[in-house]
């Protein structure tokens, strides 16, 4: 089942680098700490988008943050750590899929508007 996880998490795109990955039992996570932020943090805005919303400039913002993280450690300025990821991952994942809602709730609204148009 591992290796089936593992297949996963690299058909979504991580790049699974075990120095920046969380382990479980000498097992390496089937992704990479940012990307399991990411992943948390999508499932919360999931969760809650029902609940509350957040404004979108609360959102970019949490996407730059996460994109901050992402260039510093990009050009070298100064390596992140895994703790740094997974947040950074988990603010950016809310933050982007928070996003991803809001564009779903309006196409759906403006389909439903069009539909009682015509």
């Amino acid at each position: 089942m591992w290796i089936k996880l593992m297949k996963l998490g690299r058909v979504l795109g991580c790049h699974q680098m075990a120095e920046r990955s969380f382990f479980i039992r000498n097992h390496q996570f089937p992704v990479c700490a940012r990307c399991t932020g990411v992943l948390i943090g999508s499932v919360i805005a999931y969760s809650l988008f029902l609940i509350y919303v957040p404004s979108v400039i609360f959102c970019f913002i949490g996407c730059i943050i996460m994109l901050t993280d992402w260039l510093i450690q990009y050009f070298s300025i100064r390596e992140s750590t895994n703790i740094r990821r997974l947040i950074t991952g988990t603010i950016g994942g809310y933050a982007l899929s928070t996003i991803y809602c809001i564009v779903i709730k309006y196409i759906v609204i403006g389909l439903i508007h069009l539909s009682e148009v015509t």
